[in-house]
């Protein structure tokens, strides 16, 4: 055997079998060799050379630059996959996807047509993304076997998407002001970077071409998916590569439990991702036309109605936005004990819309940036000296600050107006605590877990606060 031939060998013996993109690179270097023909033809389940060259071709390049022919022929290639098996596969606007029911809905097309629309060739685009997200769910089948059960794909799929295409969660300073960036599908696959609800719609969109059912949960502010067998729950947490957090961690003093989310639902909230972007920079009218946009898809969600309701209010559209408010007054979102008061201030005269939009003003975690908001809501309290979050905000920052004198001021001044808020009085007996008062953290601490006993909760965060006083000052 030559030297060439016996090199040729050490390296394909050095490949790593598994590894799509290695064994791709090396056939294409020796298409005459026919091992690694074969194990290319396995890896990415295909039988013949035309198809090993059209799945390179289509690796090696985005989706933009994949031509009607060979979208064609991917969605023939992946002809077999499950979601081809629903109806809002085949759906060609945002209308269809409209009047698609639920259990129908093929989430990868319906997040890409909603995205799209309004774009040159919408549909066109959709299918080229929906094509590489073929090509992603053929690749990770290529690595199971015929008989893979549910618990095989999820790791396997997290291996895939975490380790081979090495999908990440941005810097804070890259999505803070361009969350939509790393929210909407299309950015999020050509980028490889998405915040949790931009890379949770990836998987879902794969996880449909794997016959894969997984649960959308939602705690405030975030998203994540879950598998569950019975009782047994498998949670993947898609800011931290798929880990499996217990669910307790997603829990607070103010979440009792966890909302489960519809696909629909999840198109609503890319779309509310993107609106949260112009809201905090106070371009209302954007604001208006991102949430507009998500109502459809999550009509009943009291945050949705609450923020379209201040931003109609802010581009002059008061009757509207009122009437939202009034819908949403005093009510909690899903499973929270309490709501943070703002509509009911507003109707009540508590708070103007400077106060309003003073709240909503993004913070980054600079000292310059901290003092600029507290001026700002001091200048508020001045004027609306009940305005509750702009109270609790206020003294939030003086945390912030480590002045911890300040914050008990403006947390009992918080307390005094609403005394059933049961994070308020866990952060005054928190600081109290701090300052070696341990008879008022007792006092506070009780009064938080009298609160949340009324809602037949006992969150972690008060076990371990009464775990730590008894410590040093036993009841």
């Amino acid at each position: 055997m030559s030297i060439l031939l016996l090199a040729t060998a050490a390296l394909f013996n050095s490949l790593d079998p598994a590894s799509v993109a290695q064994n791709l690179a090396y056939y294409n270097l020796h298409p005459e060799h026919t091992p690694s023909l074969q194990r290319t033809q396995n890896l990415l389940g295909v039988s013949t050379r035309e198809e090993i060259d059209l799945i390179a071709g289509a690796l090696g390049s985005s989706s933009e630059l994949l031509t009607e022919h060979e979208v064609a022929q991917i969605e023939r290639l992946a002809s077999h996959l499950p979601n081809r098996r629903l109806q809002g596969y085949n759906a060609t606007s945002e209308k269809e996807i409209f009047a698609c029911p639920p259990e129908q809905l093929d989430i990868g097309m319906a997040l890409l047509l909603s995205q799209l629309e309004g774009k040159e060739d919408a549909h066109l685009q959709a299918r080229r993304y929906s094509a590489m997200l073929d090509l992603m769910a053929l690749q990770i089948l290529a690595q199971l076997p015929d008989t893979a059960t549910h618990f095989e794909k999820i790791q396997e799929t997290n291996r895939f998407i975490f380790e081979k295409m090495h999908f990440r969660f941005p810097p804070h300073s890259l999505y803070a002001d361009q969350i939509d960036l790393y929210t909407f599908l299309p950015s999020v696959m050509d980028n490889h970077l998405g915040v949790c609800l931009g890379v949770t719609a990836l998987y879902l969109a794969i996880s449909q071409r794997l016959d894969l059912p997984l649960e959308i949960i939602t705690p405030p502010g975030h998203i994540f998916i879950r598998y569950r067998d019975g009782d047994q729950i498998t949670n993947i947490e898609t800011t931290a590569r798929g880990i499996n957090p217990p669910s307790e961690i997603y829990l607070s003093l103010n979440t009792k439990s966890l909302q489960q989310r519809t696909l629909k639902e999840v198109i609503g909230m890319t779309h509310v991702n993107q609106a949260s972007t112009y809201l905090h920079v106070h371009k209302f009218d954007e604001a208006v036309r991102a949430y507009e946009k998500a109502l459809p898809y999550m009509p009943e969600d009291t945050l949705v109605k609450e923020l379209l309701g201040y931003s109609y209010l802010f581009t002059g559209k008061k009757e509207e936005g009122e009437k939202l408010l009034k819908e949403i007054e005093g009510s909690a979102p899903y499973e929270t004990l309490v709501s943070n008061g703002i509509a009911q201030d507003y109707l009540a005269g508590n708070v103007g819309l400077e106060g309003i939009a003073a709240i909503f003003s993004r913070v980054d975690e600079t000292r310059d940036s901290i003092q600029e908001k507290q001026e700002e809501l001091q200048n508020i309290l001045e004027k609306y000296p009940n305005f509750k979050e702009g109270i609790h905000q206020l003294a939030v920052t003086w945390i912030q600050l480590n002045r911890a004198k300040e914050a008990i001021e403006l947390l009992k001044r918080y307390d005094a107006l609403d005394p059933h808020n049961p994070v308020t009085a866990y952060y005054l007996a928190v600081l109290h605590g701090e300052r070696h008062d341990y008879k008022t953290c007792w006092h506070y601490l009780k009064r938080a877990e009298s609160i949340t006993a009324e809602h037949d909760f006992s969150p972690k965060a008060l076990k371990e606060l009464r775990r730590t006083l008894s410590l040093h000052c036993p009841e």
